[in-house]
């Protein structure tokens, strides 16, 4: 596919990314961080960006840390350019960054709904494009994106959230069939409940303090839903966005793949 070809009959070499070089938005922690890590110890050459300065001290081998603002369409082309032109290619794009906020449709405001929309769809799609164009030139690339069980599903409270997690399965779908013949594959991965940073706000304080039986309860209440009974991690995630972005999944394109712990 890209990077260093691989053997495809042998399930280790599918999944190896030697000599491939990868960006992961909102790597600071969940699932960007979890990704991040797997990528790196699957041999590639990882930057890992996130608004939070943090990021700039991630210690993981492998990865290395940028502050990107991914509502920053200059900003993102400025970070794909200077990635291709320190290592010569581009292999691997995970568009992870993403806000949530808890409204319905009533209590939404402008504000609020911009926000949502300027991280989890522009954000997404500024990735997506400043990636692709450099994908196509090489005749090769995996664009990974982030979507949400919430696009398929009525959840209460996150309408923002759930639009923009919808027209990311649409621009991965559009962008799939855009680039597709110059060897450039697009996927989405709708993970549904994770316990990450983000989910965490169901029992974490505004001071940060997780309050510990608050959260068995949530955890508890969200796994009577799961058919698995158990909750996602991160890892669980993770592992799927290194399938779309290594050669064992070289015949799927332009899919949006369910990892909620349930049957579609």
């Amino acid at each position: 596919m890209n990077g260093t070809a691989s053997d495809i009959d042998n399930p280790t070499s599918a999944t190896d990314l030697t000599g491939r070089v990868a960006i992961v938005t909102g790597a600071y922690g969940g699932i960007g961080s979890a990704t991040a890590g797997l990528f790196a110890r699957a041999g590639a050459t990882v930057i890992c960006t996130d608004i939070n300065p943090g990021i700039t001290g991630i210690n993981e081998s492998g990865c290395t840390g940028v502050v990107l603002d991914v509502t920053s369409q200059s900003a993102v082309q400025e970070l794909v350019d200077q990635t291709v032109a320190k290592y010569g290619r581009l292999d691997v794009m995970v568009n992870n960054a993403g806000i949530i906020t808890n409204a319905t449709v009533a209590e939404l405001d402008e504000a609020d709904l911009d926000r949502v929309m300027a991280v989890n769809l522009k954000g997404v799609l500024f990735g997506c494009k400043a990636a692709s164009a450099v994908m196509v030139k090489q005749g090769s690339g995996s664009i990974i994106n982030l979507a949400s069980e919430a696009m398929f599903s009525a959840v209460p409270n996150i309408i923002a959230y759930s639009m923009a997690k919808a027209a990311v399965g649409q621009l991965t779908r559009c962008l799939a069939n855009e680039v597709g013949p110059a060897g450039v594959r697009v996927n989405a991965v709708a993970p549904g409940f994770i316990e990450t940073p983000m989910t965490s706000r169901h029992f974490t304080s505004s001071e940060g303090v997780v309050d510990q039986e608050k959260r068995k309860v949530v955890l508890a209440e969200f796994t009577k839903g799961v058919a698995s009974n158990h909750i996602g991690q991160p890892i669980d995630i993770a592992h799927t966005i290194l399938f779309l972005a290594s050669d064992a999944s070289r015949y799927t394109v332009g899919q949006i793949i369910r990892t909620g712990g349930n049957p579609a």
